[in-house]
């Protein structure tokens, strides 16, 4: 059994002091102010007097350990005990090793895959309590809002690709429909249903209300309407006016 430690820096290694200090001031605002959290590096130290954790590398393992409390590229904050791991000194190398092969440097990514995460994955095989909300808070947001950015913007791209194919197979059967209205008249046996007049006139119908006739009664009822407008009307007779008109 041993201790399980968690040491914890502010992130101070920008190269600017301007920058450093505005970090300094995030994080005493945020998280020693409020509570809410911060930027941080992390580190977790068990068996021995080094600590391990996590950081970007082109090549090779990003895992790396440092005496605890003393890496040299950030400000240290402060430490916490996490727990006792049950594990021996043999599992923890072991446990150790694992992650080193799977935790690449060029995997790193500031709000997915960063030091924090490594920590957390590194005291879940420990047995011990994960790290702080606070720690890594603004990581995951960060992350949430990344990753609700891409998914609106696949629901966007989705949208506009079921879109495109619904006009496409709109445009195809308009398309039909109106080469149907143009085609040759029907058969004798059935030159009602199939005449033009007809087809044009249900065409219209389409664009004009969006449907189509639902039954073969609407069918029968249409195509009587075409037969008496094709009927011949005959004109009322002429009545004769009484009034005689003068000419001028």
């Amino acid at each position: 059994m041993a201790e399980v430690v968690l040491h914890i820096y502010d992130v101070t290694n920008s190269g600017s002091d301007k920058t450093n200090s505005t970090i300094l001031q995030i994080n005493k605002i945020f998280k020693d102010g409020i509570g809410l959290g911060g930027i941080f590096h992390s580190a977790v130290q068990v068996y021995g007097d080094d600590e391990w954790s996590f950081g970007f590398c082109e090549q090779g393992s990003g895992v790396f350990s440092c005496p605890s409390g003393k890496n040299p590229m950030y400000t240290y904050r402060e430490s916490i005990v996490l727990g006792t791991t049950h594990c021996s000194i043999f599992k923890v190398n072991q446990i150790l090793r694992e992650l080193s092969r799977e935790w690449p440097g060029y995997s790193y990514d500031l709000l997915s895959k960063n030091c924090n995460h490594f920590c957390d994955e590194l005291c879940e095989r420990l047995g011990v309590p994960k790290l702080p909300g606070w720690v890594n808070r603004f990581a995951h947001a960060g992350d949430a809002a990344m990753e609700v950015a891409g998914n609106t913007a696949e629901r966007f791209r989705q949208a506009k690709t079921e879109i495109v194919s619904a006009s496409k197979v709109a445009y195809r059967f308009l398309v039909g429909v109106t080469s149907n209205a143009i085609a040759s008249p029907a058969s004798p046996e059935n030159s009602d249903t199939g005449t033009p007049r007809f087809q044009a006139a249900w065409f219209k119908n389409l664009i004009t209300t969006g449907a189509k006739p639902s039954s073969s009664s609407d069918f029968e009822n249409k195509e009587e309407d075409v037969r008496q407008n094709q009927q011949p009307h005959e004109e009322p007779p002429l009545q004769q006016n009484s009034r005689t008109w003068q000419s001028t």
